[in-house]
């Protein structure tokens, strides 16, 4: 049976052995396991006021920018539409959202939260600044501040890259 090794440049986070393909690419590996492990820390703060990973985001812009149409929530979230409509209509069956024609157009939606979708706002900051505190609770600022300029970084390259259609 093989061995993996589990030298720190050839292994993933936590000391998991990284598979031989991720081996070319260990900042993707680490990447998509940090990706994995943040979603899932963050559905376990979710769970417990009703809501999953995305649909945060899509209370978020609703707290902040007031009733939206359908189409623009897709764009802010850079989401596509069937995504979109499942999110919403778990929100609608949650009590959180109603959707309702837009008086201009009866074929666009406009998406508000209701009372129970508003009151939910404390609760998903706090899970927010709760998630914070787990990804960098012990750094220092400027640790904080390097991580963060690393992932603006990251982001940027694979904007560009995704706007240019590698």
């Amino acid at each position: 049976m093989a061995k993996h090794s589990t030298s720190p440049e050839h292994s993933g986070l936590g000391g998991v052995p990284a598979l031989p393909p991720a081996l070319g690419g260990p900042i993707n590996h680490a990447i998509f396991r940090i990706a994995r492990l943040h979603k899932m820390t963050a559905g376990n703060l979710l769970r417990r006021v009703g809501l999953h990973p995305g649909q945060e985001m899509v209370m978020m812009y609703l707290w902040e920018l007031g009733p939206q149409r359908q189409t623009h929530l897709i764009r802010l979230l850079d989401s596509d539409a069937a995504t979109m409509t499942r999110t919403i209509r778990r929100l609608e069956h949650a009590g959180f959202v109603r959707r309702s024609p837009c008086a201009g157009d009866k074929r666009a939606y406009l998406i508000e939260p209701t009372a129970a979708g508003r009151a939910l706002r404390p609760q998903v900051e706090q899970i927010w600044n709760q998630l914070e505190d787990i990804v960098v609770g012990g750094a220092g600022e400027r640790e904080r501040q390097t991580t963060r300029r690393v992932l603006e970084g990251l982001e940027e390259r694979l904007t560009h890259a995704a706007e240019s259609r590698v």
